[in-house]
């Protein structure tokens, strides 16, 4: 059950859209305007790039030397520090220091064994799935790993109330231990996503003794199996970690300590790696990798992300995510053709251009360029005229009000006011909303939204960027799509292993979920993260996860 994805050999090379003449002369100019009345920090990524970042770079293979603190700027705050309950990208790059999984992933796209020691097994026609564990490994609180930790951990994703995992799980019905070093997962039917699953958070293995003794109270003593140990968290300032003696390499880890500190904005996280107050910039923006890359003592990471930015209409969320749909009595909720023409108002070109420098891709679906799974459809050019006619026959009043949910940072403020001033040619009134990350997530969760925008890290297996996001009942599901044709779709992707008839079944889901025009999909993005030239070993797969399991300070350096 060793899974690929694609790996460097076989992904497209990088492009440069060019959006239309006509777009750059009218559009863009009025767009410019916008921006610029309002002042923001985002002006500078109107200017065109100075320098090309190159082919990919993943890993610095330099050595090490032991010791020091390693601080790392996160672009926002991480949730909660439980694998069971948390749903943030950020919050994964903490846990890969901290929370080893069953399986990982590795340059290549490939799913590897990190706790276990092969890939698993499969009998009973795929229902039954056996996993070996390694030996020797323990806890950050010397509690020793063996088949039935990984048998509470299993259960307790499965079954806590709030738990995000659940979903994910849905067709795990039971975990046995058998013996000390293998355990055995019962499955209502064949379930190709488990794999994929097993090496991200529903694969992360929790103390049992933690998590007897803590309680509801675990995301503030996070207890697992890594390099590093949690040692303690300042909400919106801080997380450190230090090195775990019990951990089962060491040996290997060159680092004491690492600190992850919350600085939202991209030009403060560039400014403090120039005066050596972080090391590692993480999710650095275009217009902060366009100026990286003129500093002589800073070095670029990037790969081609497995995720996208979008847009999240609310159609049915009235009673939290992962609740039967409601009604909302709004114009974008109740008719499609009103979420249609927003989204053909939109020049996803355009948008990549000035608000990402042209260093990002456009797309209008989940699946990433490059993968199998990949549709190549194409999208749909803005079109106001048939914008107008949509809103036209759908018998509302113009302009149609839209709140846009928005993340506080810099980027997400011009993504905001771009989309704003292309949604208003089209006959909307759009009103942008900035919030903090963490409250707008819980916004997100409860329904308390009209539009968000979304930024999802994107997952190896197609159905990590599309099930739990569109099918009902899904713990991601913000939007509240509940579509029967959705939920066969995703059920049949489920159970097909053959890769051709798969990739027919998401190409078809794909079309489904953009004909409900309930997630807008703009931008494939780049994984982009700078680091200090004094530090090595660090790397930064697909994932976009920052893991320093290897990373130290460069031998002979300061």
């Amino acid at each position: 059950m060793r899974q690929r994805t694609s790996g460097p050999s076989d992904r497209p090379p990088p492009i440069r859209h060019r959006p239309r003449a006509a777009a750059l002369s009218a559009l863009a100019a009025r767009v410019l305007f916008v921006l610029a009345a309002g002042a923001t920090a985002g002006c500078a990524s109107l200017a065109s790039p100075t320098a090309e970042v190159g082919p990919d770079r993943m890993t610095d293979p330099r050595p090490a030397r032991d010791g020091g603190t390693l601080t790392i700027a996160l672009k926002s705050d991480p949730d909660k520090l439980d694998p069971t309950l948390a749903s943030t990208a950020v919050g994964r790059t903490v846990f890969t220091a901290m929370c080893e999984k069953l399986y990982d992933v590795d340059a290549a796209n490939r799913i590897v064994p990190q706790l276990a020691t092969a890939p698993p097994t499969t009998s009973d026609g795929g229902r039954t799935v056996t996993i070996k564990l390694r030996h020797g490994v323990r806890f950050a609180d010397g509690t020793r790993m063996d088949a039935e930790a990984v048998k509470t951990s299993l259960d307790r994703h499965r079954t806590l109330t709030g738990s995000v995992r659940a979903s994910e799980l849905k067709p795990l019905t039971s975990v046995q231990a058998v013996g000390d070093d293998t355990v055995r997962l019962r499955l209502t039917k064949p379930y190709v996503p488990l794999l994929a699953l097993l090496a991200d958070r529903a694969g992360m293995v929790m103390s049992p003794t933690a998590l007897k003794r803590y309680g509801k109270g675990f995301a503030s003593h996070p207890t697992c199996v890594g390099p590093f140990r949690y040692a303690e968290r300042v909400v919106g300032d801080r997380i450190v970690l230090d090195k775990d003696p019990n951990y089962y390499d060491a040996d290997a880890v060159h680092l004491r300590r690492v600190i992850y500190r919350t600085i939202t904005d991209g030009n403060v996280r560039l400014a403090n790696l120039q005066s050596g107050d972080i090391q590692v910039g993480d999710q650095m923006d275009p217009v902060q990798v366009g100026r990286a890359l003129t500093e002589p003592g800073l070095q670029l990471f990037h790969s081609p992300s497995l995720g996208y930015y979008g847009l999240t209409l609310n159609i049915g969320n009235t009673k939290g995510a992962g609740a039967p749909p409601g009604r909302i009595d709004t114009p974008i909720a109740r008719d499609v053709r009103v979420r249609e023409a927003f989204d053909l108002s939109l020049d996803r070109d355009l948008i990549n251009t000035i608000v990402f420098q042209g260093r990002y891709r456009p797309t209008c679906g989940p699946l990433p360029a490059g993968t199998p799974y990949a549709t190549g459809s194409q999208c749909p050019a803005r079109d106001l005229a048939k914008a107008k006619r949509l809103l036209r026959a759908a018998k509302v009043t113009t302009p149609v009000r839209v709140r846009l949910q928005i993340s506080t940072t810099p980027e997400d403020n011009r993504l905001g006011q771009v989309i704003q001033a292309m949604a208003k040619e089209a006959g909307f009134a759009v009103s942008l909303a900035p919030t903090e990350f963490a409250t707008g997530l819980e916004h997100s969760r409860a329904g308390d939204f009209q539009a968000a925008t979304t930024n999802w890290s994107g997952r190896l297996d197609p159905a990590g960027n599309i099930d739990v996001f569109t099918g009902t009942g899904g713990a991601q599901n913000y939007g509240g799509l509940s579509d029967p044709a959705v939920d066969r779709l995703i059920a049949e992707g489920g159970t097909t292993a053959a890769k051709p008839a798969r990739k027919k079944i998401y190409a078809r889901l794909v079309e489904r979920v953009r004909a409900a025009h309930t997630v807008l999909y703009l931008i494939q993005p780049t994984n982009y993260v700078s680091v200090t030239k004094q530090v090595a070993g660090v790397k930064v797969f697909g994932d976009g996860l920052i893991r320093v399991k290897d990373a130290g300070y460069v031998k002979g350096g300061s």
